[in-house]
């Protein structure tokens, strides 16, 4: 642990009380807006919740969770689609890993990642792209650090200095919003240095030569200006990914969470069709899940372009036999995405909303708009473990149990491992299992749904996934896990994807892997001189998204939400570590602490989302979404930082 870390690690919040959130053990319902909610029975909180969205049939959309369950994610898009009649469904996929899921489909035909965690530990080079793993992903970590300690070198690329960067041969820190230019200025050196894979660029992918003239004009020289990295650093990441017999590019957020997030997973997947590092064992792409069934919630067809199996829903032999399956009708188009049906608030077309296990009105960009655009609907639902924000704007909030450990059934993690998860404590109070409740309330729209368990789920998941079949329950206790595809249930396929790539016979190889063409293109929020710092926004290792879970109880390890600055910026400021600022953007501002941070360069700030209660971060954030995915820029705010306070520190 770094000498940083070490410093932050005894830091406690004296200044503000955190919210305490306790367990939903019953129904609540309100009578109207303007009343609080009173206690209810089921039945009349399901009651409440079927008039509410038959009323709303056609103007309906449902955020699910990728904190529950396959099977639970399975009967929430099924009853969008059955019950509700709409392809409305979407979950927090869309705020960080849509790009992903969107560059890798373009490129390959499928959104999961290329590589198990084993492969990490055997190979050459690691890149690290726009990933604090260390504190994001800590046990996907540990795999990195038993490649590095055999002997791998890591590359860490990241604006920050982070604790992952630390474990790194070097750290490339560019500017915010420049990682196209960065990728393709690793591609013309490639190139240029002759180590292209001209043999697997031949046989197995699409438009070297567009790709050759869009990277042309990036010369190291220019990179280094555009990005701030030396173009002696750039040259040795590209060398050395190039180079290795077997190399791994991994990314979350940082790359993700930008209004061109799918361009930026489309860049770095250039180098990898340009190197041959995908297909083979210990070569290939991890976009990093933070949450532990993100990947699940699509494979489930919790998104509104695919049916289960990432199977799409425009192609009528796959609607057929959902429809066959289902008995009932799919409509022939694509849903709303997360990000359209909050705009869809705005203009009316949206008039309900079923939320599970989300919490959009802290999460969403530019929150105090997402809360006014919740509060416009003619009815919510929410269906939770605890009174979140967003359930504090329901009209309707239903008592649901914890996906982690009072549930049956599987989720699925980075890796495209299925694994069982068992009850091990029963729910308090009335909470019920989240698919019991769905499948009452669909009763009461007119659909007899009888699953006897989690298991009767999952093996009408299977008959119509085939990348599941082969994954009885009784399969995935034998095995600890399975990794998809697995279309047969007398064998395992290998743990990476797109092995086909590396066949001669055309026909085995298949689809050819496209090269994205794609440009540099500069944050959209841009700083001037009344918003000078680039604000850049992420996790911490001691709390979780929007603090729900970790936020709301006192311990030495609760820092509290705070601004951090670089101790340049500090001291050009004139302000102290605890001293509180007014942090300003073109959309809002907070009261925030400063902590100082050597890993910071000046001009950068870094704040996190994991206290909203106390600093709501997101109403700095701006809402430019990818148009590809989505997603909106949580990663590159402008803002401006003003000294309110001269009282001394406030943290210790």
């Amino acid at each position: 642990m770094s000498e940083r870390d070490r410093d932050r690690g005894g830091r406690k919040r004296r200044d503000r009380n955190p919210k305490t959130y306790t367990r939903l053990t019953h129904p609540l319902v309100r009578d109207s807006r303007d009343e609080s909610f009173r206690r209810a029975t089921w039945d009349e909180a399901l009651d409440r919740t079927a008039r509410g969205l038959a009323a709303a049939q056609g103007a309906f959309g449902m955020f699910s969770c990728s904190r529950a369950t396959n099977e639970m994610n399975y009967v929430a898009q099924k009853f969008a689609r059955v019950v509700m009649r709409t392809n409305n469904v979407d979950s927090c996929n869309r705020t960080c890993h849509a790009p992903s899921v969107a560059g890798l489909s373009a490129a390959f035909g499928s959104g999961g990642g290329t590589s198990s965690y084993e492969e990490i530990e055997h190979t050459d080079v690691i890149v690290m792209w726009g990933s604090n793993a260390r504190f994001a992903h800590p046990i996907f970590f540990q795999h990195v650090l038993k490649g590095v300690r055999g002997g791998a070198r890591m590359y860490a690329v990241d604006p920050r200095r982070t604790s992952t960067a630390e474990w790194a041969e070097s750290w490339l820190g560019l500017n915010v919003g420049t990682d196209i230019a960065m990728a393709h200025a690793i591609g013309r050196e490639i190139i240029h240095a002759g180590l292209v894979n001209e043999a697997f660029v031949r046989r197995a992918t699409t438009g070297f030569e567009e790709y050759r003239e869009l990277v042309e004009p990036w010369t190291l020289s220019l990179a280094e200006k555009v990005t701030g990295v030396p173009a002696a650093a750039i040259r040795e990441l590209a060398h050395a990914y190039a180079r290795a017999e077997r190399a791994q590019l991994c990314w979350t957020l940082g790359i993700t969470e930008h209004h061109n997030g799918t361009d930026n997973v489309r860049a770095l997947i250039n180098l990898s069709l340009l190197t041959g590092h995908v297909g083979r064992y210990g070569s290939g792409l991890q976009p990093l899940r933070g949450q532990n069934n993100v990947q699940g919630g699509g494979d489930m067809g919790a998104i509104p372009n695919r049916l289960p199996g990432f199977q799409d829903l425009l192609d009528p032999g796959i609607r057929l036999k959902f429809e066959s399956a289902w008995d009932s009708a799919i409509q022939p188009r694509y849903g709303m995405t997360l990000t359209e049906m909050f705009e869809a608030m705005e203009d009316g077309s949206l008039r309900a909303v079923y939320c599970i296990g989300e919490n959009p009105a802290q999460s969403e960009a530019d929150s105090e708009q997402a809360v006014r655009r919740l509060r416009s609907l003619d009815f919510l639902v929410v269906q939770d473990i605890f009174l979140t924000k967003t359930a504090e704007l329901a009209d309707v909030v239903l008592p649901a149990t914890a996906g982690w450990a009072e549930t049956e059934g599987t989720t699925t993690n980075s890796e495209r491992r299925v694994q069982r998860v068992r009850r091990a404590v029963l729910p308090p109070g009335e909470a019920r299992e989240d698919i019991d409740i769905l499948c009452d309330l669909a009763g009461r729209l007119g659909h007899d749904w009888k699953y006897a368990d989690a298991e009767a789920v999952w093996n009408e998941l299977r008959s119509v996934s085939p990348d599941h079949y082969g994954m009885t329950y009784d399969r995935l206790d034998e095995h600890q896990g399975i990794q998809w595809p697995c279309p047969t249930t007398d064998g395992l396929e290998p743990p990476y994807l797109h092995g086909r790539l590396w066949e001669k016979d055309p026909e085995l190889r298949g689809r050819a892997a496209p090269f994205g063409i794609v440009q540099h293109d500069p944050p959209v929020d841009l700083t001037d001189e009344h918003y000078p710092i680039r604000l850049t926004t992420g996790r911490r290792l001691d709390s979780y998204n929007t603090g729900v879970q970790s936020g709301g109880f006192a311990s030495p390890l609760r820092r509290g939400e705070y601004v951090e600055l670089c101790p340049e910026d500090a001291e050009r400021y004139g302000v102290v570590v605890g001293e509180e600022v007014r942090v300003s953007s073109r959309r809002g501002s907070v009261l925030a602490p400063v902590w100082v941070d050597t890993g910071l360069r000046p001009g950068l700030a870094f704040m996190t989302f994991h206290f909203p209660d106390e600093v709501d971060t997101n109403q700095l954030t701006i809402e430019a979404n990818c148009p590809i995915a989505g997603t909106a820029e949580f990663k590159a705010s402008a803002i401006r930082i003003e000294k309110v306070s001269t009282s001394g520190p406030a943290l210790r």
